[in-house]
Parts: structure tokens; sequence; C-alpha cells
């Protein structure tokens, strides 16, 4: 999996390229606060669940449709997200989704199961660049926890951050051109 310190970076990265304007900062931190949400699945491993189960680690909780309960669920709380129930909706979504996909990348696991109910097959990407995050703190504080976080920093942090950046610039250059 990648880190619970990445997942959140792509919501983030979203939020700031959208703008304020279309995307309000309760919903910036809800939608973030959702791209970590599918990980609370390794309290199966306490539970004695399998980690292939269907309900194992990278299960149930990764998949799309999980996505789409966690995003209509949001919606009830649109007022208070100060957004409307198809952009909380589209953005939840996406958010708790971005889990997924970015788990999908990793180097390590049994892949996701992004179809669940529908099948219990589990996927990867053809690209695994993300070096796979070993679970728990003890095991993350360490020098291979650190290769990870190099990985993460890498490979989802400096394209989100030169995106953003790029963008930004792009937006602020233009605002010097004369309207023709």
């Amino acid at each position: 999996m990648a880190t619970i310190l990445t997942h959140p970076i792509i919501p983030l990265t979203c939020g700031l390229l959208l703008g304020r304007q279309r995307i309000s900062w309760q919903l910036l931190v809800l939608g973030m606060l959702c791209a970590i949400l599918p990980d609370l699945d390794v309290i199966s491993f306490k539970l004695g669940i399998a980690y292939e189960s269907a309900f194992g680690h990278r299960g149930f909780s990764h998949s799309l449709l999980m996505a789409a309960m966690v995003a209509t669920i949001a919606c009830v709380f649109h007022t208070q997200l100060a957004s409307s129930r198809l952009r909380v909706w589209l953005f939840i979504a996406f958010s708790t989704a971005s889990h997924g996909m970015l788990d999908a990348l990793t180097t390590g696991g049994l892949g996701v199961e992004f179809f669940w109910p529908l099948t219990e097959e589990r996927y990867f990407f053809p690209w695994q660049f993300i070096k796979v995050s070993p679970i728990g703190v003890n095991r993350f504080l360490t020098a291979r926890g650190w290769q990870v976080m190099q990985s993460e920093l890498l490979t989802v942090w400096l394209p989100c951050t030169l995106l953003l950046l790029a963008v930004k610039l792009i937006t602020y250059f233009n605002s010097f051109r004369k309207p023709s």
C-alpha cells in the first residue's frame, strides 16, 4: 500500500487545482480523509481475517462500489460541505477511489479488488513504481519505511507538486494577456 501520508495528496492536489470556488475547504478536508479511509481494513488482521479474503486488506474497502457508497453518504452533508450534492459525490467518490488506484501502483501485496462484489479478483496496474509500504508504525519507522517515503516523494508528491505549479504559473501568466 502507499502510506497514509501520501493518499491525501491526490485529493489535495485536485482540490487545489479546482480552486476554493469549486471545492470548499470542508469538502477538501473530507476528501483527504476519505482517501485514507479504505486502509481502516487493516483491523481485519487483528480480527483474524485473511489478507486474501474479500474482507481483508485491499478487499471490498478498496472497491469502486465502496467509493460510491462513501460518496453517497457524504451527499447528506452537502450543505455543511458548502457544495452541491453532485460536486460532493464526484469529489468524494474520486478521493476514496484514488486510494485503490495508488495501491494498484505499488510493488507488492495481493492487488486491489476494484470490482467487488462482481468479482473478488485483485488487480495491479501495468506500472508498479511505488514501493509497497510496510504495515504498522513500528515497521514503517525503519530504513525500509524511509525507502518507501522516498519512492512516494519521487513518484507521487513531486509530480503532483509540479502539476500544481505548472497550472498555477500558466494561470498567472495568462492573467497578463490582453483580450483580443
